[in-house]
């Protein structure tokens, strides 16, 4: 078995109940695994940042984005889910 990729995952918007909620209830539904979370309220502005396992999805990847950013639309968040493998090709430049 190859090294397990990661897949990051932001939350940003106005702090407001059930944000934690309806993400990780739909990260569940499609399988993905939380392996860290931290979150931080700063003035007023929720912000989450997730580290998953998005390997045994039950969905696309790019469906998941997809499905996310919709999500957070609905709940006034900018949600972005991002593969690991962008900040290590960033990290050469």
């Amino acid at each position: 078995m190859g090294v397990m990729r990661k897949s990051i995952i932001t939350v940003v918007g106005k702090d407001q109940v059930g944000i934690i909620a309806k993400v990780c209830t739909f990260l569940a539904q499609s399988n993905v695994n939380i392996l860290d979370i931290s979150q931080t309220i700063v003035d007023g502005f929720f912000n989450m940042m997730m580290i998953c396992d998005a390997n045994n999805a039950n969905k696309e990847f790019l469906t998941l984005s997809e499905e996310l950013e919709e999500l957070g639309k609905n709940i006034g968040c900018i949600i972005k889910l991002q593969r690991e493998e962008i900040f290590d090709s960033m990290q050469r430049i």
